[in-house]
């Protein structure tokens, strides 16, 4: 039997190798590879801030999406974040550790350590580290769910990676098509009649879940339960804004669905935004047309410029 490749451009999972960087010769303040840990070359952020002012500036910190395998802090899907600069928010893009690097937790541990960077750093890099929000789509969608629910949980803090002091609690938080349940993924596909060919199911051993925990999803199911945002909701996680769309044959629409449906049990229907995006796919452009991104932006304005 021919074994499955790691990664294929183009399969129903993976993400392309290369894509194009995000235009930002118009943004005039704005500094490239930060350091916010020290444990992995690729610890590193981007800094941007509006044109002008002193802030202290609310932050967005943009996680890329990327099967956890791909995708980069400087890449085209930063461009609705650096929206943001135009209501006064700064934007910090970051990268983090992959599954061809470091095995889950370690992706979140980076996340987390970014954000306590920021709360370390708030007052040379013009922050506000009581207004901080995280925003990603697909692998960056399920890290910022994960930034939002975990804060404080021991096994996905890494205090050694720095800035231990500070909290990594965030005060909202924007997902884009992001998976959850890994488990499930397969089977909701299959319900919507978007099942994947069995060489690109997400419960295989070459899958990007499979690979970002180490082992094949169905024989390790207390360690999916452990990578699950749902795992960890607790009436402290501040208000969601959730898009996917109701035909990603990527990330099954249900893993939002029920996420939201959880996250409102606990936290109320009004600090739970879920929208399913009619028609769409993963990644389709109606995430980034400008008026949805003003919706994003408006639900920011709400919960971080009070």
């Amino acid at each position: 039997m021919t074994t499955p490749p790691l990664f294929q451009p183009g399969s129903h999972y993976a993400f392309p190798q290369a894509i194009a960087d995000a235009d930002t010769a118009s943004i005039s303040r704005k500094v490239f590879d930060l350091a916010y840990a020290d444990r992995s070359p690729v610890q590193k952020a981007d800094v941007y801030w509006p044109g002008e002012g002193n802030g202290p500036f609310p932050v967005i910190i943009s996680i890329h999406g990327g099967a956890f395998m791909g995708g980069d802090k400087r890449d085209i899907q930063l461009m609705p974040m650096l929206e943001s600069l135009k209501r006064d928010y700064a934007a910090v893009a970051i990268n983090y550790r992959m599954s061809g690097e470091a095995l889950f937790p370690a992706l979140v541990h980076d996340v987390k350590a970014a954000i306590r960077w920021v709360r370390g750093n708030a007052d040379r890099l013009l922050f506000d580290p009581d207004r901080i929000a995280t925003w990603g789509g697909s692998a960056g969608g399920y890290l910022s769910l994960m930034a939002g629910v975990s804060a404080g949980v021991a096994d996905l803090e890494d205090a050694s990676l720095g800035h231990p002091d500070r909290s990594s609690g965030v005060q909202a938080v924007v997902d884009w098509f992001g998976p959850t349940d890994f488990l499930k993924m397969d089977e909701q596909l299959a319900e919507s009649n978007m099942q994947p060919p069995e060489e690109f199911s997400h419960s295989g051993a070459h899958s990007p879940e499979s690979l970002l925990l180490g082992r094949k999803i169905t024989e390790i199911p207390e360690l999916v339960r452990a990578a699950n945002p749902e795992t960890y909701i607790t009436p402290n996680a501040p208000p969601f804004f959730i898009q996917h769309g109701d035909c990603d044959d990527t990330v099954p629409h249900q893993q939002s669905v029920n996420m939201a449906a959880k996250l409102r049990s606990v936290l109320g229907a009004d600090r739970v935004y879920l929208e399913l995006l009619r028609g769409a796919r993963h990644a389709a452009p109606a995430f980034e047309a400008p008026q949805n991104v003003k919706k994003v932006l408006d639900f920011l304005d709400q919960y971080l410029k009070r």
